[in-house]
């Protein structure tokens, strides 16, 4: 089963300083046919005007990568990761059982044009992790590069989940082919530039969804620029390691990240925070799929945990 994601039917948020475009539900942007696929929770496109950009706030348990399309994103945190990525980077990092980060526009005079993705970790309550790595261009020119894996394969960033992301760079006529197993769930995004599928035309925004399919995966460069393709091959379903428990109080972590909130089913759609939380507006409102998730989901920016008690 194949799905298209339309670049235009992305949720829209524009807020001067910031043009984004969701992928799936996030902040004030909610569909519920667009909660996620597997374990990637998360594609914004973001475009932050120049001295802008994200003040601190929190994280639990998300593996969150920033992929730079354009300008230069500076990145730092409480757990002492910190660095500036450019096109050809890609940012790794492991919110674990808490952390405080802040991203900025590197540049006083450019906006930066990046892609920010998350994607749920197989385990919780880790110890938070950054790294960054460059890849060169030329590599991946007309073929797919390992960026992200499990166990850091080919040079690439190691990551806390059963999922690998690849990177191609194709020209007009390039071609980079994949071999898709039915057992594994595919997502197939386009950064920039344009491409054709096995027939199917995408362009920039534009994403496929790909299910219980076996086969070989022709992607094809088009137009008169380079495309910049990423494909993520997930697993099916979403496993965690160790027991559903939130942060430690020893972690760096938002107060309310440790209580529990029972809800019910006339509170859904369930988000993050809810008004009555003492830090009501700390972080943007994230949707929550708990129907989806055994009855129980934790927010991936301050850590709390909600149970469905009915």
């Amino acid at each position: 089963m194949r799905t298209l994601r339309a670049a235009n039917d992305r949720g829209k948020v524009a807020m001067g300083w910031l043009d984004s475009r969701h992928t799936f539900s996030f902040g004030h942007y909610h569909d519920p046919k667009w909660m996620g696929f597997g374990p990637l929770r998360v594609i914004n496109e973001d475009r932050v005007a120049a001295k802008a950009g994200f003040p601190p706030h929190s994280h639990a348990n998300m593996e969150i990568l920033s992929y730079v399309l354009s300008g230069a994103l500076a990145h730092q945190d409480n757990a002492g990761g910190g660095g500036t990525i450019r096109p050809g980077d890609l940012q790794w990092m492991s919110a674990g059982h808490g952390v405080e980060h802040s991203e900025f526009n590197a540049s006083d005079s450019e906006p930066v044009h990046f892609l920010q993705i998350w994607i749920q970790p197989d385990r919780v309550n880790a110890p938070p992790a950054y790294a960054q790595h460059s890849f060169d261009p030329a590599a991946r020119r007309g073929r797919w590069t390992l960026l992200a894996s499990p166990d850091g394969a080919e040079d690439s960033l190691a990551i806390r989940q059963q999922a690998w992301l690849y990177g191609a760079l194709l020209g007009a006529g390039e071609a980079a082919t994949f071999a898709l197993r039915a057992e594994r769930k595919y997502w197939l995004h386009v950064a920039q530039g344009s491409v054709e599928i096995d027939g199917q035309a995408l362009a920039a925004g534009d994403a496929l969804g790909i299910e219980q399919q076996a086969g070989t995966l022709n992607v094809v460069g088009t137009g008169d620029g380079v495309a910049d393709v990423l494909l993520f091959d997930l697993p099916a379903a979403r496993r965690i390691q160790g027991p559903r428990l939130m942060p430690s109080p020893t972690a760096t972590s938002p107060a309310n990240a440790q209580k529990r909130y029972d809800v019910q089913r006339s509170d859904l759609p369930l988000s993050c925070p809810l008004p009555s939380m003492a830090l009501w507006n700390s972080h943007p409102r994230v949707y929550l799929p708990i129907e989806t998730e055994g009855g129980t989901s934790q927010c991936p920016y301050c850590g709390a945990l909600f149970v469905l008690v009915d």
